[in-house]
């Protein structure tokens, strides 16, 4: 079992390594729709448990998200989807404290698009680049 499942890590983070950044950006933004889905599914369930793991997850995607800005370099878009950031943050907390479904379809109404347009930047992007370290 125990080499099952270091064969499987392996093989994750050499998916995650042998991305650009731009597939990388796409894969957090389509692991936050699927968290995100989750959350709401659960919520309408009343499954505290799964919703929480589920929004979990999401929040820790958009802080990824949020970390990676580059405030100096970004310029003012950096500074507008940090602020994007921050809100979709307090958003799912507020999802959290209770069945808040308004608070998620309103996190995914900020990502969807933000996640369209990576996905097309993906499109048109180099594949199977190796990702540079900082």
């Amino acid at each position: 079992m125990y080499m099952q499942t270091n064969a499987a890590q392996s093989y994750a983070q050499n998916q995650v390594y042998t991305r650009s950044p731009v597939e990388l950006v796409s894969m957090l933004f389509e692991g936050a729709a699927k968290f995100l889905g989750q959350a709401r599914s659960a919520a309408l369930q009343h499954n505290t448990v799964a919703k929480r793991e589920a929004l979990s997850r999401t929040l820790a995607i958009v802080g990824e998200l949020q970390n990676s800005l580059d405030l100096k370099a970004g310029g003012k878009i950096a500074e507008n989807l940090d602020a994007l950031y921050a809100f979709v943050t307090t958003r799912l907390i507020d999802a959290n404290a209770d069945d808040n479904i308004v608070a998620i379809d309103e996190v995914r109404r900020v990502l969807d698009p933000l996640r369209s347009a990576w996905s097309e930047l993906e499109s048109g992007a180099p594949t199977g680049q190796a990702l540079e370290t900082r």
